[in-house]
């Protein structure tokens, strides 16, 4: 049983009655059945097929089927639905081919071209062009927008930037925020909001006009997290909201729905049963441990290494706080460019008072670095992991602080190929061996801001030879890398294959080789 009273009426519904129903809904005992039989190897190829006919056409020709001895799923499935175009990277490389020029070459087949409503289809349409990250992931993703624009900056494609800046910004307007993807399913949670970060990347190039054509979409952001804030007393939690005893509000990972992912639903399955939980909790758990981005990792497990112990709900994170400072700090910032001084202040004030609770509950000054907070338990977890730089990417910690920080990640976290994610390995793939793009730019980035300038550039070093030596061995860029085990040795742990591509990791690396070159670029073997 709960502790705490978690409030489940407030202004405002929890999902909009008009959203595109996903097809775990919209397919019923249909979709179970498919997914719980392994039709397809990857649980994600039936959520993203694409419907031949109505759902209720197909559904009836199911129910009418399904009791015939002869009746076979695979062939029932074959008939009524066309599988997706993963487009997936087929390429081929020159002789000679360095990094920079794979990177470059890349882009044109991670692009695609706006949305042609599939009708019934879980895809939910964009109007500019995109990128995707490759493989699998076959759409646009939230947060790794932010680092695959990066690259296509540091490429000189600043209009493919702001096209994927537009296309974000046109899901916050359609659906009042950004989803974790443009899929159906994807629509009852978002991802670490990193849209502000995209705006002030765009104001760069194009100038601080971006803040103003932006500002509905960053302040519709900010009230989706924020949703139920006002109505809670202190104890109570509304979705991504939680009030704590002394009033302090905070902000946690959620998910709306509390059934199996329609991308993992057979692996959601499993979790649940092997537990004694409510399954309605542990798929919620699940949900919002996919919203972190970090899905999954020792920091959402209260054993530490199984995932049936999943509890991100429980958990206010260090990365999520820090980036609502920053979206409030660009808010801030927007209302004073647009004359409004009276929100401008207000917002100034909420940052200040967000990042002051961010160092007063996550810090850990005994272990020197940043921790995630329990707010049921109310203690810190004491997980050691790469979001303990996150403060310091976005200007939270101290000085003091972020030395301290220094040291922790320099003594527990750094690795041969860069910054291990955790110190544990427990098979989950947001934790130790694997590294991530995301966790080293902000990083290095995160030390550079303090003056820890040696640090920064070995973890840039570190990782950027990694990233090469893969591509010496192998002529490609993938997702996350081991960055424990000597070159060549394939990040391993998660809920599906390594994937080749990739967005973030091709941005990442396109920006530190302009930042931090390397005398001889690492070129492809012979095709």
């Amino acid at each position: 049983m709960r502790a705490f009273v978690l409030l489940a009426l407030f202004a405002g519904p929890a999902m909009a009655a008009d959203y595109p129903q996903p097809p775990s809904v919209v397919f019923g005992d249909l979709y179970r059945a498919v997914e719980l039989g392994q039709v397809f190897p990857d649980q994600k190829t039936f959520a993203d097929a694409i419907p031949t006919s109505a759902p209720a056409t197909i559904l009836a020709a199911y129910h009418a089927a399904r009791a015939k001895p002869d009746f076979d799923l695979k062939a029932f499935v074959a008939a009524h639905f066309r599988e997706p175009v993963r487009k997936t990277v087929s390429y081929h490389r020159r002789p000679g081919e360095t990094v920079q020029q794979y990177i470059s070459d890349l882009w044109q087949l991670l692009q695609r071209k706006p949305d042609e409503n599939e009708g019934t289809s879980s895809l939910l349409p964009l109007p500019a062009p995109y990128i995707v990250p490759g493989g699998r992931f076959s759409e646009i993703y939230y947060w790794d927008t932010y680092f695959t624009m990066l690259g296509l900056e540091q490429d000189g494609k600043t209009a493919l930037a702001a096209d994927m800046v537009r296309n974000i910004a046109s899901l916050i307007s359609r659906y009042g925020h950004m989803p974790n993807g443009n899929r159906s399913y994807y629509l009852s949670r978002s991802q670490p909001p990193f849209f502000s970060c995209m705006v002030d990347l765009l104001a760069r190039q194009a100038g601080t006009g971006v803040y103003a054509t932006e500002l509905p979409q960053m302040r519709a952001e900010y009230d989706f997290w924020m949703e139920g804030a006002a109505a809670l007393k202190p104890g109570q939690a509304h979705r991504r909201v939680v009030r704590l005893a002394d009033g302090t509000v905070l902000n946690r990972f959620w998910d709306d729905r509390d059934t199996p992912r329609d991308e993992s639903y057979r692996e959601d399955v499993l979790t649940a049963g092997a537990t004694n939980r409510p399954a309605a909790e542990v798929f919620r758990d699940l949900r919002a441990g996919a919203e972190s981005g970090w899905d999954y990792s020792t920091r959402w497990l209260t054993d530490g290494k199984t995932l049936t112990t999943v509890h991100t709900t429980d958990l206010l994170p260090i990365d999520l706080n820090s980036e609502l400072f920053h979206l409030e700090s660009d808010l801030a910032y927007a209302y004073g460019l647009s004359g409004n001084a009276a929100e401008a202040t207000i917002f100034a004030d909420r940052a200040a008072t967000r990042a002051a609770a961010i160092r007063r509950l996550m810090w850990d000054a005994a272990a020197g670095d940043f921790t995630d907070y329990d707010w049921r338990a109310r203690r810190q977890t004491h997980v050691v992991s790469a979001a303990t730089v996150v403060p310091l990417f976005f200007h939270v910690a101290t000085a003091d602080e972020a030395t301290a920080v220094a040291a922790t990640v320099t003594a527990k976290l750094l690795a041969p190929g860069g910054v291990r994610t955790t110190t544990l390995v427990t098979g989950q793939q947001w934790d130790a061996p694997n590294g991530w793009a995301p966790l080293q730019w902000m990083a290095i980035q995160g030390f550079a801001r303090y003056g820890q300038t040696a640090l920064a550039q070995t973890i840039a070093k570190r990782w950027e030879r990694r990233v090469e030596a893969g591509f010496a061995a192998d002529g490609v860029l993938v997702e996350k890398y081991d960055v424990q085990a000597p070159p060549g040795q394939a990040a391993q742990g998660g809920e599906y294959a390594l994937q080749v591509g990739f967005g973030w990791t091709n941005g990442v690396q396109a920006a530190l080789m302009a930042a931090y070159p390397e005398s001889k670029p690492a070129t492809a073997p012979a095709p």
